[in-house]
């Protein structure tokens, strides 16, 4: 499964480099000087990565090859990806990457199958989108709601009150 890292944005300057949208919680880890990195489309690469800096608060990425600003704008949109088979898994058995998450089964307390996750969202509060028919419930990434989650089941345990877990249901 390719997960999306980055996405390249506009140039910076006219020597090739582009500003870089980050998607990953370790860009230190992702963008390293004489990386390849994936990306989607993936006619466009493996890019090299030849420099990286951050300037006032963006990204900026130097690709071998990209050497004024008109090639570098052909690179805008192009989103830069990993293989999620090259993640190791996280040290802390109560953490979980996204892409863990994402497709879970979710079930009651009891067993009941009332969803599946297609998504996390990360605003402040941590939120797992539900997919529950053709409504999405959000529910808090807390241990006191998610008690469980087993990966090898494939299953994700939704303890919540009467009400959470209905699309129906006034906020």
């Amino acid at each position: 499964m390719q997960l999306v890292v980055g996405r390249i944005g506009r140039p910076h300057g006219l020597r090739g480099d582009v500003s870089v949208e980050v998607r990953t919680d370790e860009p230190d880890k992702r963008f390293v000087a004489g990386a390849a990195i994936a990306t989607e489309p993936a006619s466009t690469g493996p890019l090299l990565i030849e420099s990286v800096r951050w300037h006032s608060g963006t990204l900026l990425i130097r690709f071998a090859g990209v050497n004024d600003r008109d090639h570098a704008e052909e690179l805008r949109g192009t989103m830069l990806v990993i293989d999620s088979a090259d993640i190791p898994p996280p040290e802390d058995p109560d953490e979980f990457y996204d892409h863990q998450l994402i497709g879970l089964a979710v079930v009651t307390p009891d067993g009941e199958r009332v969803g599946e996750v297609s998504d996390v969202l990360h605003h402040g509060q941590d939120l797992l989108v539900v997919r529950r028919g053709k409504a999405d419930v959000y529910v808090p990434f807390v241990k006191a709601l998610v008690p469980v989650i087993d990966l090898d089941k494939g299953i994700l345990v939704v303890d919540g009150p009467t009400g959470l877990l209905d699309p129906d249901a006034i906020a």
